[in-house]
C-alpha cells in the first residue's frame, strides 16, 4: 500500500527535481566520454535543447525520465491533482514527437533514452549511439574516396 505524503512535503520533494544533470543524464555523458565520444549539452538546435548532441553526425540525444516524460502512461497515473498531471504528461508527450519530427526533418537523428534503460544498461544505450556514428564515419568515408576516383579520372 502507497503511503500518502502531505503536500507540503510532495511540493519540496518536486521543487528539488531539476530537468538539466540529472543523475541519469550523467551516467550516459560519462560513458559516451569514456568512449572517446566528444558532445555539446543542453546546447539550441532549431526550437529545442536536447540533453547531448554531436554537431558532426547531426545527433540530438534526449534522456527522459520515466515519469516526466509518460513511459507507461496508461497504466500509472497519479492519484492527486489527476487533471493537472494527466495534462502536463500528455502536453510533454506532444512536445516530444513534435520535437523529435522537427529535428528528423532537417537532417537530424534522434536518439530518446528513457531513464530506466539508461540505469539498467547504459552500455547498450551508448552502442546505439557509436552504432551510428560508426555508419555515418563509413559513409563519408565512400563519399569522401567517390570524390577522389572522379578527381584522379578528370586530372588524367
Amino acid at each position: 500500500m502507497r503511503k500518502e505524503i502531505a503536500s507540503d512535503k510532495r511540493h519540496n520533494i518536486m521543487k528539488a527535481i531539476h530537468s538539466n544533470n540529472t543523475s541519469i543524464e550523467l551516467m550516459l555523458r560519462r560513458e559516451l566520454w569514456k568512449c572517446g565520444i566528444r558532445y555539446r549539452v543542453n546546447k539550441k538546435i532549431l526550437d529545442c535543447h536536447p540533453d547531448i548532441s554531436i554537431k558532426k553526425y547531426k545527433i540530438a540525444i534526449f534522456v527522459d525520465g520515466d515519469f516526466w516524460h509518460g513511459r507507461d502512461f496508461s497504466d500509472k497515473r497519479v492519484q492527486t491533482n489527476k487533471k493537472y498531471w494527466d495534462n502536463k504528461i500528455r502536453r510533454n508527450i506532444e512536445r516530444d514527437l513534435e520535437q523529435t519530427i522537427m529535428l528528423r526533418d532537417n537532417g537530424w537523428v534522434v536518439f530518446r533514452f528513457w531513464g530506466t534503460d539508461i540505469q539498467e544498461n547504459v552500455k547498450i544505450c551508448c552502442d546505439a549511439i557509436i552504432q551510428h556514428i560508426n555508419k555515418a564515419k563509413q559513409q563519408r568515408q565512400f563519399k569522401h574516396e567517390k570524390r577522389m576516383t572522379r578527381t584522379k579520372r578528370g586530372n588524367n
